[in-house]
Formats: C-alpha cells, sequence, structure tokens
C-alpha cells in the first residue's frame, strides 16, 4: 500500500494501525532473519505509537498523511530512544541522546518508528558488506548485495519490511542501493533537508533522503523533512517549481553510456528515455566532458572530510573506549579495534591528502575540478529541464564479488557521485527489470536536475508510470 491508502484506510477504519504495525512486525520477523535490513527493532515501542493513533482516530482527532505510517530508518541517524551505531563497533552501544531534525519532523507528523537499518560502516560503501554487524541481502536474490550504503533501509522498503524509509547519500547511498532493490531513492538538493543528527561522513555531500515503493510516497515523506533548520547553516528552504509551459527537454550525457555499462542496463535505461520521448519529451545528446574526472575528486575530497569527521571517535569523549598505558596509545588501540578495514583505508587516504606536500597537488586540485563539474552541470541545465542516465553500470551484483577489489567496489557509484559533487537534486525509479541466473533483478534510471528543483525532478520521474 501507498503512503496515501494507508492515510485513507485508516479514517476509514479499514483496518486499525495496531492490526496495520502487527503485519509489518510480522513480515520483518518472516523475512529479516535471512535478509538482515534491520540492526534494531522496537516492537513495544511502534505497538504503543500504533495505539495512540487508533486512540486519536477513534476520538476523530484530525491525523496527518504520515500519521500511523511504519518507516525504517538507516542507523546513522539519530532517533532518541534507539542505539545510532553508525555500523561499527566504536558505537555499537551508543544510544542517541536527541533526535535528528528529519526524525523531529516525522515524529511530529505521526509517522511510526518500526526500527534501525544497517549500512556499511560509517556510509562507506556500495554493498552494505563493511558492516560491523554483518551483510545485508538483496531482497530479489539472496545472493547478491542490496547496494550502499543505505542497503538496510533499501531492502527493508523492498522487501515490504516498512512502508517507506530514510537514508543518506554521499555519493549515491540512496540511489544505489534503491536501484539494486528496485525501488524509488530521492537525493535532494544539498541543504534541502537538515543534516542536525545525521552522523556526519563528508560534511560538503553528505544528504538525508526518502526510499519507498513509489514517486508519491517519496515526495511526501521529502515534503515532512525539508526546511531550512537554524541547528544546520548549510540548510535551505525550497520553493515548489511552477511546471514550464513547454516541453520537456531531457539531456543524454554521451559519457554515461560508453564502455563499462551492463549491456542490459543501457538497453532498458534507453527504452526508458524513448518512452519519455513518445510522451512528448525532446531528447538531446549532451556532453559532461569532466565524468570521467568525478569518481577521482569524490574520492580525494570525501576520505579527506572523512579523516576529520572521524576524529572525534578516539575513546574519550563516547563509544568504544581501549585502556591503555598512555594517552596516544589509548587512541590508537581505540581506533584500532573500533574502525573496519574500509573506515581506516578512507581516514588514511585522506590524512595523506591533507598532509604538507600533497594539499596542493591532491585536495586543493580536486576542489578546483569539482568547481569545473558544477559548472559544466550548470551550462548544461541553461539548456535543458533534466538529465536522464543509468543509476548503475552494473545489476547487483553477488556477496563477496568485490569486497578484495576497493577500485571495483568503488566504480558502483561513477555515475552517482555527480550529483553530490554539484549539490544537485537525483531520484532512481526503477524503470525495467532483467533476468539473470534465473531471478529477476531491478535496472535505475536517474534523473538529475539543478539545484533546488526537486520538486520538478520528482515531477519527471511520475510521468514514467503514465
Amino acid at each position: 500500500m501507498s503512503i496515501s491508502q494507508i492515510h485513507k484506510q485508516l479514517i476509514g477504519k479499514e483496518f486499525s494501525c495496531k492490526e496495520m504495525v502487527q503485519g509489518f512486525l510480522g513480515e520483518i520477523k518472516e523475512k529479516d532473519k535471512d535478509i538482515h535490513a534491520y540492526l534494531e527493532i522496537d516492537e513495544a515501542g511502534a505497538m504503543k505509537q500504533a495505539e495512540e493513533v487508533d486512540a486519536k482516530i477513534e476520538k476523530g482527532e484530525e491525523i496527518t498523511g504520515l500519521t500511523g505510517v511504519p518507516i525504517a530508518i538507516k542507523d546513522n541517524i539519530l532517533t532518541e530512544g534507539f542505539k545510532c551505531t553508525a555500523g561499527s563497533k566504536i558505537l555499537e552501544n551508543y544510544k542517541a541522546p536527541y533526535d535528528a531534525t528529519c526524525i523531529q519532523k516525522l515524529r511530529g507528523a505521526g509517522a511510526i518508528f518500526l526500527g534501525k537499518t544497517n549500512l556499511d560502516e560509517f556510509a562507506m560503501g556500495s554493498s552494505t558488506e563493511n558492516s560491523a554487524f554483518g551483510p545485508t541481502k538483496n531482497p530479489h536474490d539472496q545472493e547478491r548485495v542490496p547496494g550502499g550504503s543505505s542497503g538496510g533501509t533499501a531492502a527493508a522498503v523492498g522487501a515490504g519490511m516498512c512502508a517507506a524509509g530514510l537514508g543518506s547519500d554521499t555519493g549515491g547511498s540512496i540511489r544505489q542501493p534503491a536501484a539494486f532493490c528496485g525501488v524509488v531513492g530521492f537525493k535532494p538538493t544539498y541543504g534541502a533537508v537538515s543534516r542536525y543528527g545525521l552522523i556526519a561522513m563528508a560534511s560538503s555531500l553528505d544528504q538525508v533522503g526518502p526510499l519507498a515503493n513509489s514517486v508519491e510516497d517519496v515526495r511526501i515523506i521529502f515534503d515532512a523533512i525539508r526546511g531550512k533548520d537554524m541547528f544546520d547553516a548549510t540548510s535551505l528552504d525550497l520553493e515548489n517549481a511552477k511546471p514550464k509551459a513547454e516541453s520537456l527537454k531531457i539531456g543524454v550525457p554521451k559519457e554515461y553510456f560508453g564502455e563499462g555499462i551492463d549491456p542490459e542496463i543501457k538497453k532498458s535505461v534507453e527504452k526508458a528515455i524513448k518512452k519519455y520521448e513518445e510522451n512528448g519529451a525532446k531528447i538531446e545528446e549532451i556532453s559532461l566532458p569532466h565524468t570521467d574526472y568525478g569518481l577521482a575528486v569524490y574520492y580525494i575530497i570525501m576520505p579527506s572530510e572523512v579523516s576529520a569527521n572521524l576524529a572525534r571517535y578516539d575513546g574519550i569523549r563516547y563509544g568504544l573506549s581501549k585502556d591503555a598505558d598512555n594517552l596516544l596509545d589509548t587512541y590508537i588501540k581505540t581506533r584500532h579495534n573500533g574502525f573496519g578495514a574500509e573506515a581506516r583505508r578512507r581516514i588514511m587516504l585522506g590524512t595523506h591528502v591533507l598532509s604538507s606536500g600533497y594539499y596542493d597537488a591532491y585536495y586543493l586540485k580536486a576542489q578546483k575540478v569539482r568547481t569545473l563539474i558544477k559548472q559544466e552541470y550548470e551550462k548544461a541545465f541553461s539548456q535543458i529541464d533534466v538529465i536522464m542516465t543509468p543509476t548503475t553500470p552494473t545489476l547487483p551484483f553477488k556477496l563477496g564479488d568485490k569486497t578484495k577489489d576497493p577500485v571495483s567496489m568503488y566504480l558502483s557509484d561513477i555515475f552517482t557521485v555527480g550529483a553530490n559533487l554539484a549539490g544537485l537534486p537525483a531520484v532512481t525509479i526503477p524503470c525495467d527489470w532483467t533476468e539473470k541466473e534465473g531471478k529477476k533483478l531491478p535496472v535505475g534510471l536517474q534523473i538529475i536536475g539543478p539545484q533546488k528543483s526537486d520538486h520538478k525532478v520528482l515531477d519527471v520521474a511520475e510521468m514514467f508510470k503514465s
């Protein structure tokens, strides 16, 4: 059921909120022992919230469109009353002392939080295999990954273990797992949703966003959580963009359809774009020549910010602490035992890039190329409304296939990092299904728009079903 259907049927008393929540908890009990999408489930809390919703409906009180809707939360978003591990041993027993702004807004709208979902440690990864608490599996083929880092939320939505969920996207961490799990995933304009209460990975790239089974549901959640926040200086207000009278102009960058893309994905995405053309859209091939540098730029800027943000986990203030004979050894022992291999790799990369003698050669140069990438998008959007690309270069890969080759894993983000580097809104929608080894696997179409055109991007995504 969609969020609007849940709302109508709750008001119409076709079922109680308690019955619905019990149904979702039943799905979790049945499926999650195999999929491992959740790290923590709050059965008692969810049932208590459901009873409160039922009492409101019984009294005839007005409820919002999100009241009673069961939602899953990625475990790097602080939710009071829940642990918040960020998928890391260093925060294994850390309990959130307050609500993130997006959680506060959802709580105010009456949403029910079923639990916290699995992720790559500190949101670093493209497969949810880097979690300190074990990998999540793809609901459509449990031998394959669900994508990452928001793989737990994507798998929970894809398996029907929640109505919708929240993830975070630093270089594709909402869109890539959404594409792998056959659901809709939306990364808003940078700043459109407050990052207050999101455990920071790379602060100039991170963005909270929704995952759901339809564009309509994604929009409902986005509208509930967006807006300026006094606790996040980078946050901003969006105006609802007025649709243009003329026909839609879609840019298709030739760089996204070259070598390295799975032929089945290329065929499916081209077919989806053709459908837009048949419905009156104008298709124009464009060039984004700096696309080839996007991944290199991302993997310089992101680890640099990681090395700064993860310095706070020192064993002194909170989280895991390993005693040693002196302060330096306490730091070393704590961080060695608390951080996994991927987190350590990125901290070391970032520290090296920022070190004396390398800062200008790597970090400064990467920031200059980031500016060129941003300018390239701005130039393209002066001629077109949106850009359409594949979300991922491959179908969901098998568990263990890329864990020993970090560069191969990083290539999973090649089509998604550009939107983060430029701070653009981007959504992925399932546009096709293709068979692989007897299992049907989803293909994602990515739609990217100019900054602050979030509603336009969602409008264009909704057109696909028509």
